[in-house]
């Protein structure tokens, strides 16, 4: 078949076939990760590309921060390294911010991938390592350079050779120097993986090159995705969303024009660059934009480069969403998650009843460190990923304790207290916290953390949404905002490097999504459901929807 063009049935059950190969690295990934986050949660992404530094095919396993912009991402590596001296054991490794996944603790691998001695294309992957150094993985850095090591794109493998020096570097630039090590190894895994897999498949079909599947995913997706922004009503639509900012709020700002066949979203009018590492490169800030265009306008069409390319966002230099280097990159997430809450809102403008009403958007993540100070006690650096609720939906309510947009699953409460001295003594939904509509905001939860030492615990917060709440839609009501607190009711600010006091606990509330539409008319029987299953009380229900809490006008629900 290698010197006849396939046919359309022929290219697609090739395009499926190398879906399947990049899930096998994502999950081969997933396996040989020693941080929980990746092994557990899923913070990772992994993909295939043409020679050209294209995107054919991604995971589906992974979260769009490192799946969006690993999209853009091969091309600097191949301005490094000539295709005509690669090696089929060659392995490129970067965690630079604006040219991997927007901070040091993403380590993004690229490996050549090669076919009866020919180059056709490149296996890449990204996963998040818990600790590079510096001031620990949060939010008080003054540069990027505060935050821990960071390594331009050089070559990890040299034709099989592992370059000893740098792990060396790696680790000693570490809190977690076994973990960091082997983390690696799993990337290099994860790549090495990708590339066999597509050798085999492609020995399967009896190809030599990826030219014409690489060009037919492509210009199909293309096509596709502008076919649907042609079916959207043409026009400019404006949004903007406060939020807490480091030490004061900050304002998203976008501008939306729907043109014929493409989309651009420019967030000039956002704030400034922070001066705390919660600034966003814009290619982090275009990878949750795009997801979300995604999410709402071609949710069936595969992930890859003709998909992403009628997508287009721009914002002005050293904005809080194109921040410069060496601005601190380190929590960029704690702004780019936000960014699908502002695209849904000029979307809303163009089509009523696609996106759902405003969330959490942002995890909770709870960077946590102790042991260093010489006490005696464990040492341990470990990061903890929670989530709030997401807004309720045209139809649905909205789904609680979920993450959306990053995919990130929730931390284990027993693979958290194996891996650390930390005792979880709560995890529970938060009642009442899902904003009221015909269709209700999901709801938050309830943690309570402490140390299982009674030690001290260094906290480097990085959350939002703790002064400015998830808003409603079509006259939902607003969402519950987070806290974050001790157990002597002390109240901690949501960002910034804290101290938890042995014997004390820290009580984490995430926030609930917004509701969308009138909450009177919401349907009785949900709202007797919520009171049955605790999700709300009583109280808060005759509150938000007056008569329609009351069981007298509930409808009498069958029972088995």
């Amino acid at each position: 078949m290698s010197n006849q063009k396939m046919s359309v049935i022929e290219l697609q059950i090739l395009w499926n076939r190398l879906i399947a190969i990049v899930e096998e690295q994502a999950q081969t990934l997933m396996r040989t990760a020693f941080n929980p986050i990746v092994r557990e949660s899923g913070d990772l992404s992994a993909g295939l590309f043409d020679l050209k530094g294209r995107m054919i095919a991604q995971a589906v396993t992974g979260t769009p921060g490192h799946v969006n912009t690993m999209a853009n991402s091969v091309r600097f590596f191949l301005d490094k390294y000539p295709l005509k001296d690669m090696h089929p054991e060659d392995i490129y490794l970067t965690n630079d911010p604006w040219k991997a996944a927007g901070h040091l603790n993403d380590f993004m691998l690229v490996r050549p991938c090669f076919h009866q001695g020919q180059l056709i294309g490149f296996t890449s992957c990204t996963s998040h390592l818990a600790d590079l150094g510096g001031l620990g993985f949060g939010p008080d850095g003054s540069d990027v350079l505060d935050e821990g090591l960071f390594v331009p794109i050089i070559k990890l493998v040299d034709a099989g050779k592992l370059d000893e020096n740098f792990m060396s570097i790696l680790k000693s630039n570490s809190r977690v120097p076994i973990e960091v090590e082997g983390d690696t190894y799993a990337l290099m895994t994860c790549v090495e993986c990708g590339s066999r897999r597509t050798s085999e498949c492609m020995a399967d079909i009896g190809i030599t090159d990826l030219v014409q599947i690489s060009d037919y995913i492509i210009d199909t997706s293309r096509d596709q995705t502008r076919a649907l922004i042609n079916a959207l009503p043409q026009g400019v639509y404006h949004y903007d969303m406060r939020v807490d900012g480091y030490d004061a709020p900050l304002d998203l700002v976008a501008k939306m024009t729907i043109g014929k066949g493409d989309i651009t979203v420019d967030f000039s009018g956002s704030s400034g660059r922070s001066a705390k590492g919660i600034n966003c490169p814009l290619n982090y800030a275009s990878a949750y934009a795009c997801f979300a265009l995604k999410c709402a306008l071609a949710p069936d069409i595969p992930n890859n480069e003709g998909a992403l390319a009628p997508l287009v966002i721009t914002a002005p230099a050293d904005s809080i969403v194109n921040a410069q280097y060496p601005a601190p990159v380190a929590m960029r997430h704690v702004v780019g998650q936000l960014l699908p809450d502002v695209i849904f809102g000029c979307l809303h403008q163009a089509v009523p009843g696609r996106v759902p009403a405003e969330g959490t958007c942002c995890l909770w993540d709870l960077p946590m460190r102790g042991g260093y100070s010489g006490s005696g006690h464990t040492k341990f650096a470990t990061e903890l990923v929670h989530n709030g609720g997401t807004g309720g939906r045209f139809g649905k309510d909205g789904l609680s304790a979920t993450a959306f947009p990053s995919g990130v699953m929730g931390s284990l409460v027993e693979i958290t207290e194996s891996v650390s001295p930390l005792i979880i003594w709560r995890r529970e939904y938060r009642p009442d916290s899902g904003g009221a509509g015909e269709f209700r905001g999901g709801l938050g939860q309830i943690l309570e953390i402490s140390s299982s030492e009674d030690a001290s615990i260094s906290l480097f917060a990085a959350l939002d949404r703790i002064y400015h709440a998830p808003r409603g839609r079509e006259g939902g009501k607003d969402g519950e905002c987070g806290a974050l607190s001790l157990s002597n009711g002390a109240q901690l600010r949501p960002k910034g490097e804290q101290v938890i006091p042995a014997g004390e606990r820290l009580i984490v509330l995430t926030p609930g999504g917004a509701g969308y539409g009138n909450p009177h008319d919401r349907d009785p029987a949900l709202i007797a459901q919520d009171i049955e299953f605790g999700l709300t009380s009583p109280e808060h229900a005759t509150s938000q929807y007056g008569d329609l809490a009351d069981p007298k006008t509930t409808p009498e629900r069958e029972t088995s």
